[in-house]
């Protein structure tokens, strides 16, 4: 019925702001400490959860010792323009293109070390 990608990183909060000049909100947080341990991104039907990798080994301690990611998102978007410049500087790990078929596309890495690609249907 839904599919939510978990991103592991070592610290959410510089994950944050990425998301949110996104149009994403933080829809629900979970300290742990005095900081954030696990975190829900969301913007109409997409979401995005986030967990530091110390939380997760207190969580569940058998995935303690696993790697995870970086993981690769692909984001359907109406306007790559407005994304385009909502992302502002962030670096690109691949300039915007056309690809074969047919998806006008950019690619970055979000602060957590993941790369996240945004692509939308060419207009005409």
């Amino acid at each position: 019925m839904k599919l939510t990608p978990v991103l592991y990183v070592d610290t959410i909060e510089p994950c944050s702001p990425f998301w949110e000049r996104l149009g994403f909100t933080a829809t629900l947080t979970v300290p742990d400490g005095d900081r954030l341990g696990f975190a829900i991104f969301a913007s109409g039907g997409v979401e995005v959860m986030y967990q530091t990798r110390a939380n997760l080994a207190h969580d569940i301690p058998a995935f303690a010792t696993r790697a995870f990611g970086p993981a690769v998102l692909y984001l359907e978007v109406d306007d790559l323009d407005d994304v385009e410049r909502r992302l502002g500087d962030t670096p690109r790990e691949v300039p915007r293109r056309l690809t074969s078929y047919g998806a006008d596309e950019i690619w970055v890495r979000e602060p957590g070390g993941h790369i996240v690609g945004f692509w939308a249907r060419p207009a005409g």
